[in-house]
C-alpha cells in the first residue's frame, strides 16, 4: 500500500443519512479505488437523538424517540437484498440503546451518554458495510475503538497519538491491503476498555488522526457543501467557493467558526503534510476544495466566518497598574476551571476575553459557573456581556499590508463593534459585535471585499 496513493475517505452525517445517500456515498468511494479506508459519522440526526435519550427522558418520551431510531435505520434496512443478518445486528444495538436510556433515566454521567451515542456510529457503519458487500467488493468492518485510544474525559477526550499509531499499525494497516475497511468517527476508547468520544466534528478528527497513523496519500471529507466558501452561504448567498486554500487559511477559518471543517481535524494532516479535500457526496463532480501544505495564490482577503453565542468578559482592576503577576493569576483561574480564551485586549487597569460558549452538540453552555464567578470577584471587578458574535476576516500577510484598517473599518462604521483584536496572526482579523448586527456586517464586508 503506497503512501503516496493511499486515500481515507470520510463521510458526515448527511451522506448516510438514509439509503439514497449511502448508495451516493458508495459511488464515490467504489469510482476511487485508492480510498482504502471509510469512516463514518452516524445518520444525521440520530446522534442529537441518542444524546437527548443519555439526558435521562420519561418513560413516553423516551419511546418516541428510541422509534425515531429504529424507523431512521430501518428505512436503510429494509432497502437492503440480504437484510436478515444486518437487520438481526442493529435490533442488537436498539436493545442496547433501551438498555442504556433506561439507565439514563435514574442517572446521568458523561461515561453513560459516551456509551449511548456511540451506537449512533456503530449503526452507520454496519449498515454501510453490508451496501458495499451487495456490491460485491471486499469488505470489512472495523471497531475503531480497538485503535483509537484516549484520555478519559469524557465527551472530549484526548486521542493517544503515540498508542494511536501503534494500534493502527498492528490491527489495522494489515487489513488495508485486501479489503476496503469501514470504521467509525467520533467514537473511541480509554485505558479500561469505555467508550469515549472526542467531541462534535471528531469524525473529521478521526479521518485525519487514522490518515496521520497510516500514512495516507490524502483525507476526503465529503459533507453536504461543495468545498470552503468565502463565507457561509446561507448568510451571504453569492459567496464563492475556493479551489485551494493553504492549510494555516483553514485553520483559521476553521478555528473561527467554519463549519466545513472541524478546528482539529487538521492538526494531524498539518504535522504531515496530508492534503485534505473537501466535496459534497451529493455533487461529487461539482469539485471542492483541496487544502495543501502551501498554495501558490496568497489573496490578501480570502474568506469571511461567523461565530455567534460568544460571552464578553471585562475584568477591572487598580492592583493591574504597574504591577506583574495579575495576567497570569486569572488565567491560573481560568485554567482551573477549563476555560479557554480566545481573544484578548488590555488596557491600564483592565482586560478584554472573549470565550466561545458553544460545547461539542452545538449548545450553549454554562461556562461562567457561579465558582469562576466568585474566584475572579476576588481578584477584580467582573463584568459578563452575551448574545455577541464574532466576525473573522482570514487572509495573508493582513498585519504587513497597508490600508487594511480603513477597508474593513471604513465600511463597518454603522456598527458598534465591542473589541477588535489585529495583529496578532498575519491570518485574520477579528472583531465582536451584537448578534443582532452579525449578519449584516458579514454582507456589507463581503460585498466590499469579495465582490
Amino acid at each position: 500500500m503506497s503512501q503516496s496513493t493511499f486515500i481515507v475517505a470520510k463521510f458526515g452525517g448527511t451522506s448516510v443519512a438514509d439509503f439514497d445517500a449511502m448508495s451516493r456515498s458508495a459511488d464515490i468511494v467504489l469510482s476511487h479505488p485508492d480510498v482504502k479506508l471509510v469512516v463514518l459519522s452516524a445518520s444525521a440526526s440520530i446522534t442529537n437523538i441518542l444524546v437527548e435519550l443519555a439526558s435521562g427522558q420519561e418513560t413516553a418520551r423516551r419511546a418516541f424517540l428510541l422509534d425515531e431510531v429504529r424507523r431512521i435505520q430501518y428505512a436503510i434496512v429494509d432497502n437492503l437484498r440480504s437484510a436478515e443478518v444486518v437487520r438481526d445486528e442493529i435490533d442488537r444495538i436498539l436493545e442496547s440503546i433501551t438498555t442504556l436510556s433506561e439507565a439514563a433515566s435514574l442517572a446521568t454521567s458523561l461515561a453513560l451518554t459516551d456509551e449511548l451515542v456511540s451506537h449512533g456510529e456503530l449503526m452507520s457503519t454496519l449498515l454501510f458495510t453490508e451496501l458495499i458487500r451487495e456490491r460485491e467488493v471486499a469488505v470489512k468492518w472495523f471497531d475503531v475503538r480497538k485503535v483509537m485510544r484516549t484520555s478519559d474525559r469524557f465527551g472530549s477526550a484526548e486521542p493517544e497519538l503515540k498508542t494511536v499509531g501503534e494500534l493502527a499499525t498492528h490491527y489495522l494497516a494489515p487489513l488495508l491491503n485486501d479489503n476496503l475497511v469501514i470504521t467509525q468517527g467520533f467514537i473511541g476508547s480509554e485505558e479500561k476498555g469505555r467508550t469515549t468520544t472526542l467531541g462534535r466534528g471528531g469524525s473529521d478528527y478521526t479521518a485525519a488522526l487514522l490518515g496521520e497513523a497510516l500514512h495516507a496519500g490524502r483525507i476526503d471529507i465529503w459533507t453536504d457543501v461543495t468545498g470552503i466558501f468565502s463565507t457561509d452561504p446561507r448568510v451571504v448567498p453569492t459567496a464563492k467557493r475556493i479551489a485551494e486554500i493553504s492549510f494555516e487559511e483553514a485553520a483559521e477559518m476553521a478555528t473561527f467558526g467554519a463549519k466545513v471543517l472541524h478546528p482539529a481535524t487538521l492538526l494531524p494532516a498539518v504535522r504531515n503534510n496530508i492534503p485534505v479535500f473537501v466535496g459534497s457526496s451529493k455533487a461529487p463532480n461539482d469539485g471542492g476544495t483541496f487544502v495543501y501544505p502551501e498554495t501558490n495564490e496568497k489573496p490578501l482577503f480570502r474568506a469571511l466566518t461567523l461565530r455567534r453565542r460568544q460571552t464578553l468578559l471585562t475584568l477591572h482592576s487598580l492592583k493591574m497598574l504597574h504591577a506583574r503577576g495579575f495576567l497570569a493569576e486569572v488565567f491560573a483561574v481560568l485554567a482551573r476551571h477549563h476555560i479557554s480564551v480566545d481573544l484578548i485586549t488590555t488596557s491600564e487597569v483592565s482586560i478584554a476575553l472573549t470565550l466561545d460558549t458553544t460545547d461539542t452538540s452545538g449548545q450553549a453552555r454554562g461556562l461562567l459557573t457561579q465558582a469562576l464567578l466568585t474566584e475572579l470577584s476576588a481578584l477584580c471587578r467582573v463584568e459578563v456581556e452575551e448574545d455577541l458574535s464574532l466576525v473573522a476576516l482570514i487572509g495573508n500577510q493582513l498585519s504587513q499590508s497597508p490600508g487594511v484598517g480603513k477597508e474593513v473599518f471604513g465600511v463597518l462604521s454603522p456598527f458598534n463593534l465591542r473589541l477588535i483584536c489585529y495583529g496578532a496572526s498575519e491570518h485574520n482579523l477579528c472583531f465582536l459585535l451584537p448578534s443582532k448586527d452579525a449578519e449584516a456586517a458579514v454582507q456589507t464586508l463581503h460585498r466590499h471585499l469579495f465582490e
